[in-house]
């Protein structure tokens, strides 16, 4: 009788997770105390489920722009200890400019502290992008762009993953995902301290789901290719060619090593992006780059 008991509870707690985090909290709280009252289950394996649901309910609170702010600083703490920023103030000038100017034609002009861009010193054919706005991009990937419209192409595909969060969703679905899981596997016996400190642990790698999202697998072909979407819009909102965003992976196509660990390991390749930007149905056609634009892209970049 008591197993079934905890095979009803594990479900209910399972309905209660995708319920508002007030209403969980309560329903829940009232729900334990009749059950301790009653002597259906104890005083401490009601504080068990209590602590439990609360751990759930964390896992779908929004976070405040100002908290994506500080996770992307932390992560962003993190490229920097794989990574090396480039002591280039002219060019690190330059990027932030170029981000700063694509941003305002985003759908997300305004974060809590910003966008910043950086470039890392590094050979490496590669971007990141951190929730709360902050944009690395390696030397070997800006000696792919040819150009600063292509450049800009790079930029904005990393304010799309910004405005679209797909670092967030990333981490939101990895905790949630792990946290029916253990609550699947535990929820025909009581939480006792074991339990709590798994769920608590799953709600608390936010850190860890984003940078191996963003360094170590990367985005699914779906965020890409919206990401590229984003960028298009961006591109042509501001002025720039559209198509340098094509050109510019046709030549990333033919510098990236196959079985690499940068961008050919957590991206889809520049072909297959290619194909989807073509089928997308988006105008990639614009004018040439003008002469002004050749000319400080050259000065800015000219010691990479």
């Amino acid at each position: 009788m008591k197993n079934l008991i905890w095979r009803a509870g594990a479900m209910a707690l399972i309905v209660l997770f995708l319920a508002s985090c007030a209403a969980m909290d309560t329903v829940t709280g009232v729900a334990t105390e009749v059950g301790v009252q009653t002597g259906t289950i104890s005083r401490q394996q009601g504080q068990s489920i209590k602590k439990s649901t609360k751990a759930v309910a964390k896992s779908m609170e929004d976070f405040t722009p100002e908290q994506e702010y500080y996770i992307g600083r932390t992560v962003g703490a993190i490229v920097l200890a794989k990574y090396k920023a480039l002591p280039d103030k002219r060019a690190n000038a330059y990027l932030n400019l170029l981000g700063q100017t694509l941003a305002q034609a985003s759908d997300t002009p305004e974060l809590f502290a910003g966008y910043h861009v950086l470039v890392l010193d590094s050979d490496d054919i590669n971007a990141f992008a951190t929730p709360g706005g902050h944009i690395f991009v390696t030397r070997g990937l800006i000696r792919c762009c040819r150009s600063e419209d292509a450049l800009a192409a790079v930029v904005a595909h990393e304010i799309g993953h910004i405005q679209l969060r797909h670092g967030m969703k990333a981490i939101e679905k990895a905790r949630m995902t792990e946290a029916l899981t253990i609550l699947a596997q535990e929820g025909a016996k009581s939480f006792g301290s074991r339990e709590v400190a798994q769920l608590t642990q799953a709600f608390g790698g936010v850190i860890s789901d984003i940078t191996n999202t963003m360094i170590n697998n990367g985005y699914s072909r779906s965020y890409e290719y919206q990401a590229d979407a984003v960028a298009v819009t961006i591109l042509r909102r501001v002025g720039y060619n559209p198509g340098a965003l094509t050109e510019m992976l046709g030549v990333m196509a033919k510098q990236m090593k196959p079985g690499g660990t940068d961008f050919a390991k957590t991206h889809p390749s520049p072909e297959n992006r290619i194909a989807e930007l073509k089928e997308s149905g988006k105008s990639l056609s614009g004018a040439e780059t003008p002469n002004v634009r050749k000319q400080r892209f050259t000065k800015a970049l000219s010691r990479l």
